[in-house]
């Protein structure tokens, strides 16, 4: 499988661009080689420059629930950009779209339209220590929240890929305010808990982790965290960039019945568009300004275009509640395949990640329940799968902590197709 062309743009990358890439794990640092370069999409397909076909369970790390350039949302974003690309103005799209989110999600009243999810989650844990006038946050070890300063404190994602645990320019004041607990170990927050009464404004958690590999929460983790959090007067705020509308409609409320202050969406509600958003009750979002002062403003929030993709990916998912039915079955014969091959597996609905843990080629599978856990996988092992997998055609994410992604374009025949080339590794 060339791939001459990638070469060469990867090389004239690098004399303009950090690493070549605009995002960390593009680089294929934790894997070896050179990235291919994308063309086009389609369907469950990426297509590469030097003409190459993949089969993409990364699905640009998670909007692609429908599958690339799905017919219903590129004419709804083509009719959208005849009418013009950003107006800096309200829109009714922006109120249609804040009335779908509050629709489908139980705890969100109001909405606010951001770009990023970093920018979402950076806005949510603001809002909390405006709401509840504290400064500390507590997150988890592994969970990546995006990349603003306070929330680089042991991230997931690409900073484990890197073998980074924290980002040098983020000033210490930033980090000091910010508290870390271990994933699915109750006793870790409530140590910190006590430690800082009254002084914690929101416990901030990937309700199921996806960016130390797919880790779900332990059985009564989450309802703990939203009792203690009631208990000590702080805020939950779930980091659903991945998990709202991929989980099932109502996210992860809905997938796992714990309810939330505040959840942060990002990747599905924009379509693959950029664009997120954050809401809660409405007594928390009128602290936001206009209306508090909770400040939070963006000249290409609730982009016309990219509310547009999002409104149209919303749509079908309601239209068709089916689709979650459909991607989940397929992900658990993935799940299967895996362990078949010896493999810890985790999966949540359609996300899983295999893991290679201690002793897996005497298919000796150890549990993954934490950042520690991930941290202790054979990343060689997983380097090797990976160009094992690619030279088969089929494009996984190159790092092992990160999720792997169904999606409803992705058939029956082609997972099948998938198992055989899993077994064959």
């Amino acid at each position: 499988m060339g791939r001459m062309v990638s070469d060469q743009l990867f090389e004239r990358a690098n004399r303009r661009m950090p690493g070549g890439v605009n995002s960390p794990v593009r680089a294929f640092g934790a894997v070896g080689g050179n990235p291919f370069f994308v063309e086009r999409a389609e369907g469950p397909w990426l297509y590469d420059v030097d003409g190459n076909r993949y089969l993409d369970y990364v699905c640009s790390w998670g909007p692609g629930i429908l599958g690339h350039a799905h017919p219903r949302v590129i004419r709804a974003v083509q009719k959208a950009c005849g009418r013009g690309l950003t107006y800096g103005a309200p829109t009714l799209g922006e109120v249609e779209l804040a009335e779908r989110i509050a629709a489908c999600v139980p705890d969100v009243e109001m909405v606010r339209l951001v770009s990023s999810g970093t920018e979402a989650v950076m806005s949510a844990v603001r809002v909390a220590r405006g709401y509840t006038g504290r400064e500390k946050i507590i997150k988890f070890a592994g969970n990546y929240h995006g990349h603003s300063d306070g929330l680089l404190v042991k991230a997931g994602s690409g900073l484990m890929t890197q073998s980074v645990p924290d980002s040098a320019g983020v000033p210490a004041g930033y980090a000091a305010s910010t508290l870390t607990a271990v994933y699915n170990d109750q006793e870790s927050v409530r140590r910190l808990m006590e430690e800082n009464p009254g002084q914690v404004a929101a416990i901030v958690v990937e309700p199921v982790a996806a960016n130390m590999g797919v880790v779900p929460p332990g059985a009564g983790f989450l309802e703990f965290l939203r009792e203690i959090t009631k208990a000590q007067g702080a805020l939950l705020i779930f980091d659903e960039v991945i998990t709202g509308f991929r989980l099932a409609l109502g996210g992860a409320t809905q997938y796992t019945g714990v309810h939330a202050d505040l959840h942060t969406f990002g990747k599905i509600v924009g379509g693959g568009m950029p664009l997120a958003a954050y809401g809660g009750s409405r007594d928390i979002m009128s602290c936001v300004a206009p209306l508090g002062a909770v400040y939070q403003a963006g000249t290409l929030s609730g982009n016309p275009v990219a509310v547009t993709a999002g409104l149209e990916t919303l749509q079908i998912l309601m239209e068709d509640p089916g689709i979650y039915d459909r991607i989940d079955a397929r992900a658990g014969k993935l799940e299967e395949a895996f362990r078949g091959r010896g493999l810890t597996v985790n999966r949540a609905g359609s996300l899983l990640s295999a893991f290679f843990t201690p002793g897996w080629e005497r298919r000796e599978a150890a549990v993954v329940e934490n950042y520690e856990d991930a941290c202790g996988c054979d990343r060689e092992a997983f380097a090797d799968y990976f160009n094992r997998m690619l030279s088969r055609g089929i494009y996984v994410a190159p790092s092992q902590f990160e999720a792997m992604f169904v999606s409803d374009a992705h058939t029956e025949e082609l997972v099948e197709e998938t198992c055989q080339v899993i077994g064959d590794l």
